[in-house]
């Protein structure tokens, strides 16, 4: 459920202007490739991943086979994929196998062989694509004939070669399989690290295999016809992403999962080298989270206006003609305790923009929060929530504050909840006003939020609370430093 995360960057290289030849998946990479050749455009994947149910995908075995304990086949079957996600998604294999203009490539796992076979998009069809997202433990094989098929994520989970043997001179690699130094206790993580070993250490292969492709190249040898380097791009996370189980238990979401893939996108294509990337290990690596975090999400919305300056004037405007704005905030704080030690108490963040006039579910990138900054005035602190974003080619930057300041009556309530927008036409606040307003996170909107706030990178419930009860504890200071003294 995590390749949600690769609709965001498709959308941000559409929006770069790029093109594709040829499109290949892997395991769950296989859903966006199936998306892609029945026709779907990157804003509508993105649209059906962030309205997706994900609990809909799972369906249990008959119980007939939880009866044999150890010796079952698997935990769910694929009912819940076909009747239901596949359908949300817009996956249809009819109009896969009939695509034209670009190429495609689905890989499963020939278990009989223990081989990898690339199935073109013309000869897929439903069992294949099944098996090909068949985990071991989880799905149970496909059979076909005398052969047995599964996910082939053990073998290879980014078909590198099929792509070069077909001509592909440039290849773009979206890839979110976790790669740090950490070894993690636990049989669940230790599952995912052998996940993580033999699909980070085949593409390894992989970028050696290039690597003397374009060794034979630069000797004037033509392998695949190819006559120029092959040249890499890699797109991943900069932390390692969550695992599918917090998405089922929502302490994430496919939306989430949407914007950082977006931003992270964005952030690669602004220092892209033309040449590409180095085909070496260090290439995959993640940034580890070995310090405790917190994360929450957070929504407002309030009356804003095109064509005011002043936020009190959008709003009214605003809430007169009904347009309103609202920004949906995922704030993940990697090393909590940092970030309270920081006198500006700033972290990046992913955040996405509903505003009818531009357009709803509009992807940000550079977004950025603060907690309690210092004013100029001592006795003034400001919650701070920044995101650019790009609408019709121009860029935009929305920059909003909530203003921290003890004035005469109960007040407090009213400064944590209220942001005063503005809308700056450029990159960053030094440009020109375009629209302004205020939102709010309302009652509902923080009921929903509350369940939200978890600890991250925690050993356990203790450490969890802990951290938690740190984060609340400076939180409820900075509070009375700004409105409990005399």
């Amino acid at each position: 459920m995590r390749v949600a995360y690769h609709a965001g960057v498709l959308r941000a290289l559409e929006e770069a202007g790029l093109r594709f030849s040829h499109v290949d998946g892997t395991s769950g990479g296989i859903i966006n490739t199936a998306m892609v050749l029945s026709g779907l455009t990157p804003t509508e994947m993105c649209d059906r991943w962030r309205s997706l149910n994900v609990k809909d995908s799972i369906s249990p075995m008959p119980f007939s086979e939880y009866l044999k304990g150890q010796n079952m086949m698997a935990m769910c079957d694929a009912d819940g994929i076909v009747n239901k996600m596949f359908p949300h998604l817009g996956i249809d294999v009819e109009k896969i196998n009939s695509a034209e203009g670009m190429t495609g490539t689905f890989n499963v796992c020939n278990f009989t062989r223990k081989t990898n076979e690339a199935i073109p998009s013309q000869r897929v069809d439903l069992d294949l694509i099944i098996a090909g997202m068949s985990l071991p433990m989880f799905m149970p094989p496909v059979r076909k004939g005398d052969v047995w098929y599964t996910d082939s994520v053990w073998l290879k989970d980014a078909n590198l070669t099929e792509a070069v043997q077909r001509g592909a001179e440039e290849l773009w690699v979206v890839w979110i399989i976790n790669n740090t130094p950490e070894y993690k206790p636990g049989f669940f993580n230790q599952y995912v690290h052998m996940i993580e070993m033999s699909a980070n250490g085949s593409l390894i292969d992989e970028f050696d295999r290039i690597k003397e492709l374009n060794e034979r190249i630069s000797q004037g040898e033509t392998p695949y016809g190819h006559r120029r380097p092959i040249k890499l791009h890699l797109i991943k996370p900069r932390h390692p992403l969550p695992l599918d189980p917090d998405l089922f238990l929502n302490r994430i979401t496919t939306a989430g999962m949407i914007d950082m893939g977006y931003a992270d996108a964005k952030h690669y294509l602004r220092e892209v080298n033309p040449e590409g990337l180095p085909l070496q290990p260090e290439t995959l690596m993640m940034t580890a989270d070995t310090k405790p975090g917190v994360s929450f999400r957070e929504t407002m919305t309030g009356g804003f206006s095109l064509g005011e300056t002043d936020p009190h004037a959008g709003e009214r405007k605003g809430d007169a003609a009904g347009t309103k704005l609202s920004i949906h905030c995922d704030i993940d704080i990697h090393d909590v305790y940092r970030f309270m030690e920081d006198p500006q108490h700033a972290t990046p963040i992913t955040a996405r923009i509903d505003f009818a006039p531009l357009g709803i579910n509009i992807p940000t990138s550079n977004a950025i929060f603060n907690l309690f900054r210092p004013g100029e005035d001592p006795k003034t602190k400001y919650f701070v929530y920044e995101a650019g974003f790009e609408h019709n080619g121009e860029s935009y930057y929305l920059a909003g504050k909530k203003r921290v300041h003890d004035d005469p009556g109960f007040d407090m309530w009213a400064d944590i909840t209220t942001l005063f927008t503005l809308l700056h036409k450029g990159k960053d606040d030094s440009g020109p006003v375009v629209g302004a307003g205020i939102i709010y996170i309302k009652r509902e909107q923080l009921v929903g939020l509350i369940p939200t706030f978890r600890a991250t990178n925690t050993s356990g419930t203790a450490e969890s609370l802990k951290v938690l009860g740190d984060f609340g504890r400076f939180f409820m200071g900075e509070i009375w430093d700004s409105y409990g003294k005399m």
